[in-house]
């Protein structure tokens, strides 16, 4: 757990061999436990991070990739041993009292790129913020969590990302908001209230309203490919529905039979992506937002992170080297206003605008073009890297 570095944190006791210093992974996994005491510090309740780290009911998962189970599996629950008195010398707990072991490290495998290890020093690299600069945030999310290496290496292409993002979230999901936010505004201008429902409208309202269940239970033991989906192959039925009513071919009058039958498509195709709205909400966030607009709502389904300038909170205990920092960044928000993994009846008469499309659809071309990119960027002598 040491190496003989100039810099670092020193080891206490060890001030007679200056060049000696912890090595990162086994310090850094106690910002686990520190940034969870800042937080509830900064909430206005300082004892809230006892909830996670003190309830023995609570659970704790830890995500990362593979190459970080070690650091999650052994050395952090080493050092929570020993701090508890559980260890093989025994004694008792800390000032902290006896802390939670995580309950499960969650681990993926590896993403290559265009079948190459990534490597910022070869030139094999997506930046983030380069990437938002030209494409959509959830598509990024959508390629990953629907093709990414859960349980097994996985490779991002270019082609595939295109592929995955113009036939599902485009022509799929996409397709399902847009086609039914647009019947709604053109016939109703808001979401009109349903008559009787057919056999056909109750199978998908129930196959849907199940997918809470399904869904919820695959990304409650961690398998978020599987629980996309899911959601995606109700995105399918949804879609199917459409094709079987053909509700843009019921024409009426207000009160006849075909403008009352139109109204129930209509409301189930509503509650149907509401409901689709916000089982994608975790894999999908900015997008959830913008469907929730499009469905009358204020937008703020998924609430977003958002980083802080803070400062200090005990500036008189920080070492010699940090003296005069005035503060830091910090990545925060409020969550507590997500709603209920269930369905939420959506509201007759809300209105509904004239739609634009959430997603962005791709030109087949930027493959070659982020190809060029991409192997412009690669150095001369990485033959054999």
């Amino acid at each position: 757990m040491t190496r003989d570095i100039d810099w670092g944190i020193p080891i206490p006791g060890w001030e007679d061999q200056p060049s000696k210093r912890l090595y990162v992974w086994f310090d850094a996994v106690i910002g686990y436990l520190s940034a969870s005491i800042e937080w509830a510090r900064r909430s206005g309740d300082p004892e809230a991070w006892r909830q996670w780290w003190n309830d023995p009911q609570a659970l704790s998962y830890y995500f990362m990739g593979k190459d970080n189970i070690v650091f999650h599996s052994q050395i952090w629950p080493a050092e929570l041993l020993g701090y508890n008195g559980q260890g093989q010398r025994g004694g008792e707990s800390g000032d902290m009292g006896v802390l939670n072991l995580p309950t499960e490290v969650v681990s993926s495998e590896f993403l290559t790129m265009e079948g190459r290890k990534f490597s910022s020093s070869h030139g094999i690299v997506i930046y983030v913020r380069d990437f938002l600069a030209r494409y959509q945030a959830d598509a990024l999310r959508y390629f990953i969590c629907a093709a990414g290496p859960e349980t097994a290496d996985a490779d991002f292409t270019w082609a595939e990302f295109v592929r995955r993002t113009n036939g599902e979230l485009v022509a799929g999901w996409g397709n399902l908001v847009n086609r039914t936010a647009a019947m709604i505004h053109k016939r109703f201008g808001a979401i009109p209230a349903p008559g009787e429902l057919e056999d056909i409208d109750r199978e998908l309202l129930d196959a849907v309203a199940a997918g809470f269940d399904t869904v919820g239970d695959l990304i409650r033991h961690h398998r978020q490919k599987a629980a996309l989906a899911e959601a995606m192959r109700l995105v399918g039925e949804a879609n199917k529905y459409i094709a079987d009513t053909e509700p843009f071919k019921l024409k009426g009058e207000p009160g006849s039979p075909a403008h009352q039958r139109l109204a129930t498509v209509l409301h189930t195709l509503a509650q149907v992506v509401a409901d689709l709205n916000l089982m994608l909400s975790p894999f999908l966030p900015h997008a959830a937002n913008d469907v929730d607009k499009v469905l009358g709502g204020d937008g703020l389904l998924a609430p977003m992170p958002r980083i802080e300038e803070v400062d200090e909170l005990d500036p008189q205990v920080l070492p010699e080297a940090f003296a005069g920092r005035t503060g830091y960044p910090i990545i925060t928000g409020d969550y507590t206003g997500v709603p209920t993994w269930e369905r939420h009846a959506v509201v007759v008469g809300t209105p509904i605008a004239k739609p634009k499309p959430v997603f962005v659809k791709l030109d087949e071309s930027i493959v070659e073009e982020e190809l060029a990119r991409y192997a412009d960027s690669q150095p001369d002598d990485i033959t054999g890297a």
